[in-house]
């Protein structure tokens, strides 16, 4: 399953219905083709009272390539940084917290851009990856242009004691380190994608 957040609505790509329970704004379209495809998600995402969208085909790979193409993708990676004191690194961005991602540059590896982005988003050195967490998946517009963003999640360690520094000329307006006690300030103020990398949380 690849779960998909836009600006109204969640949208679910599945390849098996057996655990699916539709709720009562949701709704379950079977999807054969890329052009089926194409009909049936502007039709389904003008219809307001609908809050999920669940298409179903039974090769997941072919339905995300249906899907894909109707946006432009970019393609991102970010991390979930945890530091010595067992405190998780979070920015402050467009007056939300988030974590630290950005835009994988071409012929970059992933786990290279996770890293750097990270560095240069909070100041911060002393990275290393623990394991792959999820990918995350969300629609936004830009100059009319509707976009696919695909995040690759990481969780790494920081040993890095010193100063944080926002990347204030990427809308960056503070880095905190928060403890997991103190996440709830988090919740109540982030995006329902970071919600989704922070169940990754052990």
């Amino acid at each position: 399953m690849i779960k998909i957040f836009s600006p109204s609505k969640i949208i679910y790509l599945i390849n098996s219905k057996s655990t699916i329970k539709l709720k009562k704004n949701a709704v379950l379209a079977d999807i054969q083709s890329k052009d089926e495809l194409r009909l049936m998600y502007f039709e389904l995402m003008h219809k307001k009272d609908l809050k999920e969208i669940y298409f179903f085909n039974p090769d997941l790979k072919h339905l995300f390539s249906y899907f894909s193409a109707l946006f432009h993708v970019i393609e991102a990676a970010g991390g979930l940084v945890k530091n010595e004191k067992g405190e998780w690194l979070f920015i402050f961005r467009n007056g939300k917290w988030d974590l630290p991602k950005g835009k994988i540059e071409k012929g970059e590896k992933i786990k290279t851009a996770a890293i750097r982005e990270v560095q240069e988003e909070c100041g911060v050195e002393k990275l290393s990856i623990v394991r792959d967490l999820i990918s995350t998946y969300h629609i936004y517009f830009m100059e009319n242009q509707a976009i696919l963003k695909r995040t690759y999640w990481f969780e790494m360690e920081c040993n890095d004691a010193t100063e944080l520094v926002p990347q204030t000329e990427e809308g960056i307006t503070d880095v905190k380190w928060i403890a997991a006690k103190n996440l709830k300030k988090v919740y109540d103020n982030t995006f329902e994608s970071v919600k989704e990398v922070l169940k990754e949380i052990k």
